[in-house]
């Protein structure tokens, strides 16, 4: 028997209904779907729960919500990579292959084996100690910021890659963004935007207060390594948005690519620039 893991986004009115769609799809399939238990009661379904739902072995997972939901679903399964596909609940939803109104016969595709696999790398969040101890922070599929602590304030950081000091400058932050990351935010603080399969790292200052720095794609393999030059100031760091550490001033933040890639299930009708021009330039 197959099995499916289910996440829903309670945020999301439609939830409900897409849930039971999935459901009464799978129950006529010999499909067993689980859920995380605190989720499952909410919405009736207390026979799919299971506390540790990540440690659960599953053929594959559906994320219903946005970018966002999918985005914390492969940082759930990081240390057991699961394949993930999303069902588009959110306002843009450029991660996720399937519509609302394609679910049953995408969900058919997948029980059919009619798709393919994206593995995507993760980055890797470091903070190194004044006396040269490393203290892992997390990881990250999109991006990892650092950025000021106090809104109101400018701050002075220094980047470097791999041992080479490359700048100094007064800005709001730096975003390092993984390929699948630069369609995010780096995008709108006037990163380039990269195919999620080139191998690369995006650098991206935040409101820098200097004409000469620009946004910069290094290497897959390079280190980047961002630290405050006055210290009297304060920075944290965030991890795609939704995880935040406070970073001591005298510490030295470090990022690199992991060697854990998430999964993100792909359908051979919709390739990328497909996707570029239907969500991000529909307007155009």
């Amino acid at each position: 028997m197959r099995t499916v893991a289910v996440f829903p986004n309670l945020m999301k009115p439609e939830t409900r209904d897409i849930l039971l769609r999935i459901r009464d799809f799978f129950a006529a399939r010999d499909v067993r779907i689980i859920m995380p238990r605190v989720r499952a009661a909410e919405f009736g379904m207390e026979a799919c729960g299971v506390d540790d739902i990540e440690h659960h072995p599953a053929d594959f997972a559906l994320s219903l919500g946005g970018d966002g939901t999918l985005l914390g679903i492969c940082r759930r399964y990081a240390a057991n990579p699961v394949p993930v596909c999303g069902i588009n609940m959110g306002t843009l939803g450029f991660m996720a292959d399937i519509e609302q109104n394609e679910l049953e016969s995408r969900l058919e595709s997948i029980c059919a084996g009619d798709y393919h696999i994206e593995w995507r790398r993760f980055l890797a969040g470091f903070v190194t100690k004044p006396d040269g101890a490393e203290h892992f922070l997390g990881l990250a599929i999109n991006d990892i910021v650092v950025m000021k602590g106090d809104p109101a304030r400018i701050i002075s950081l220094g980047l470097a890659v791999n041992a080479t000091p490359l700048v100094e400058c007064k800005a709001d932050g730096f975003i390092v963004a993984s390929p699948t990351g630069s369609t995010a935010y780096s995008l709108s603080a006037g990163g380039p935007i990269m195919n999620p399969m080139v191998k690369g790292i995006v650098l991206t200052p935040i409101c820098p207060h200097t004409l000469n720095i620009r946004p910069l794609i290094i290497r897959e393999e390079d280190v980047v390594h961002i630290h405050l030059v006055d210290t009297r100031q304060s920075i944290i760091v965030t991890l795609d948005g939704q995880e935040t550490t406070p970073i001591h001033p005298d510490d030295i933040v470090t990022v690199k690519s992991s060697d854990v890639r998430a999964g993100i299930i792909k359908f051979a009708d919709k390739d990328y620039y497909q996707t570029l021009r239907t969500k991000l330039w529909r307007n155009c």
